[in-house]
């Protein structure tokens, strides 16, 4: 079930809680606030000379960037993404107040002019998780900021343009030059780590991950080298005016909240539930709630996260499914787990994207909160081991009983049946000497025939505890061997019959025996047709007849024991009599068994 489900429990969204209600206010009011200032700067800058239409689409691109940043906050309030977004439409509402006319709003201006940048670069290393992870990452980020503050500090401090601000130093055209060149090279450089933290962090990722990062990596990185590379390359190589080129360059800051929630719609930042919310799910008793895995992953917004539980007694840790599987190891970047303890021991792991969530702790909370409902679903998983190694345990006593079959038939054919054909043989010679009487002759003869008939039962034993035919050729020519001695019509189709299991193989040829031997013993039919299809993995075995109907599993010690060993091999058998309507027996086996029921004989498919 998909881990929205937890909202589908009635008066589950009812349940959250005071904090993030307040939460929520505070980032309406925060809106409101950036929206205030935004049209408070609007109106200072009417009379800076700027466009009308251009200070309206500036404005707009800021408010875009906080809107944005506000639903992603809104969505994950314990991701830093949104923080950051509305951060960034802050940064672009600043950077503005450069071209006011008011000293103290150009002043905080020109600090902030090119602190959108670094910002941008931010949120390319904070994506998914909101925070910045390795310090690589957190090395470059510094970096940025320092490019975008301290290095802005002689764009403004020996810049004549800014001789009205406080911050004005000197009018020092070479400091300004060499500043200006230091802080390009500085952020050259911030970029070029960028591109290769951002190169290797896509190369480790898995494929559903690359899906969602490509789309914001990539642009975001065209968006902050175009930035500061456009003035030259529009404006020096293709004579583009000044408002052309910082129209342009609004279009690409346009774009990133865009590619940002391109980003979100493409499964990149699920909807973080409340732990509160969570355990009123837990405590609902609804019956068609998600499984547990879905419901975390649902809160932590973890679209990967994975539930593994502790067998007993055993560092082995098994999934719901009750199949064994390995935690991450430490030395992995990508997947990090947390353990889920009660009565101070650890039940169960919580394994998730380590990009995505980057604050172990949120983990271990919900893990405290579902640490019950784990418990309950790590007993069920106990189950299914159980219930496997008692499959297991079965399959073995079935390969372990037709191992025994043939070497039972082998000895008889091998040992007893050879030493009665010898004895045959003697009593012939006897029989046929000249030396004895008739009535010595009459008793050999005798002794013979009882000899050949006491041989032939015992091949029919030895047929009926493992057919040398199957043995020997395989299941197909063991088929055609058994429907060959029947005295009614029978026919044989064969589908795609290419290597069987050992065990599937003996279970196939008991199903077409027990069925065609009922057919002589009860049915009265005329004919009898039997099918063996491959497809899918799985061998179909079907018996049909137009005999009598009316029979029944439950009428019969073979048919129930063929049952039981389909049952044991992980397929069914089923029976469909209707009385006067002939019987269809039909064995399902799939062909997926443990190494230990692979063949050990051919399956005996027909040459040309």
């Amino acid at each position: 079930m998909g881990p929205a489900s937890i909202s589908s429990v009635p008066g589950v969204r009812k349940a959250a809680s005071d904090l993030v209600r307040s939460l929520r206010r505070a980032l309406l009011f925060l809106t409101l606030a950036v929206v205030s200032v935004s049209s408070l700067l609007f109106t200072n800058l009417v009379d800076s000379g700027q466009p009308t239409s251009y200070m309206v689409f500036y404005t707009a691109v800021c408010w875009l960037w906080v809107v944005t940043g506000v639903f992603a906050w809104w969505r994950r309030p314990s991701n830093g993404m949104g923080a950051l977004m509305v951060w960034g439409g802050i940064t672009l509402n600043l950077a503005a107040a450069s071209s006011s006319a008011a000293i103290p709003v150009a002043t905080v201006g020109a600090v902030f002019a090119t602190a959108p940048l670094s910002v941008m670069v931010h949120l390319l290393h904070a994506f998914p998780s909101g925070r910045v992870r390795g310090r690589a990452s957190r090395l470059t980020v510094i970096a940025g900021y320092l490019v975008c503050f301290v290095l802005q500090i002689p764009l403004y401090a020996f810049d004549p343009a800014a001789a009205g601000l406080p911050w004005f130093v000197a009018d020092r055209p070479d400091l300004l030059e060499i500043g200006t060149v230091v802080q390009a090279l500085s952020g050259t450089a911030v970029m070029v780590a960028t591109t290769v933290i951002l190169a290797v962090r896509l190369r480790r990722a898995q494929p559903f991950q690359r899906r969602v990062l490509i789309p914001l990596f990539g642009y975001g990185l065209l968006a902050v080298l175009w930035i500061p590379l456009s003035a030259n390359l529009l404006g020096r190589f293709f004579g583009m005016p000044f408002d052309v080129v910082i129209l342009t360059q609004l279009v690409v800051i346009a774009g990133i909240p865009v590619a940002f929630a391109a980003a979100v719609f493409r499964g990149g930042f699920a909807r973080t539930g409340e732990l509160q919310e969570l355990s009123t799910w837990l405590g609902s008793g609804d019956d068609q709630r998600s499984e547990l895995g879905g419901a975390l992953s649902s809160v932590l917004g973890d679209p990967s996260l994975e539930l593994a539980f502790r067998v007993a007694g055993q560092q082995r840790w098994v999934d719901a499914a009750g199949t064994t599987v390995e935690l991450p190891a430490e030395s992995r970047a990508d997947r990090a787990w947390v353990g889920i303890e009660l009565s101070g021991s650890t039940i169960a792991a919580i394994v998730y994207d380590a990009d995505l969530i980057d604050d172990p702790e949120l983990v271990r909370a919900a893990g405290r909160v579902v640490a019950l409902g784990v418990d309950r679903e790590r007993l069920t998983a106990a189950l299914r081991v159980s219930e496997q190694s008692l499959r297991r345990s079965r399959e073995r006593i079935v390969r372990t009983a037709d191992q025994e079959r043939r070497r039972i038939a082998q000895d008889l054919h091998d040992g007893l049946q050879v030493k009665l054909v010898l004895l045959a043989l003697d009593a012939q010679q006897v029989a046929n000497s000249l030396d004895i009487g008739s009535e010595p002759r009459d008793h050999a003869t005798e002794l013979r025939q009882r000899i050949d008939a006491a041989a032939a039962e015992l091949r029919a034993l030895v047929h009926a505890v493992m057919p040398s035919s199957l043995v020997e050729r395989g299941l197909v020519a063991a088929t055609e061997d058994l429907l060959d001695r029947l005295p009614i019509r029978s026919s044989l189709r064969l589908a795609d019959i290419g290597p069987l299991p050992l065990a599937i193989q003996s279970t196939a040829y008991f199903v077409v025996a027990e069925a065609v031997a009922n057919v002589i013993k009860h049915a009265g039919a005329r004919r009898v047709s039997v099918d063996l299809t491959v497809r899918d993995g799985t061998l179909t075995v079907e018996i049909e007849d137009d005999g009598c109907g009316g029979a029944a599993i439950e009428n019969g010690t073979g048919i129930r024991g063929l049952v039981d060993r389909a049952d044991v091999l992980g397929g069914r058998l089923i029976l469909v009599s209707t009385p006067g309507a002939g019987t269809l027996m039909t064995a399902v086996l799939p062909l997926d068994l443990p190494a230990g029921a692979r063949p050990a004989f051919p399956t005996g498919d027909p040459g040309p």
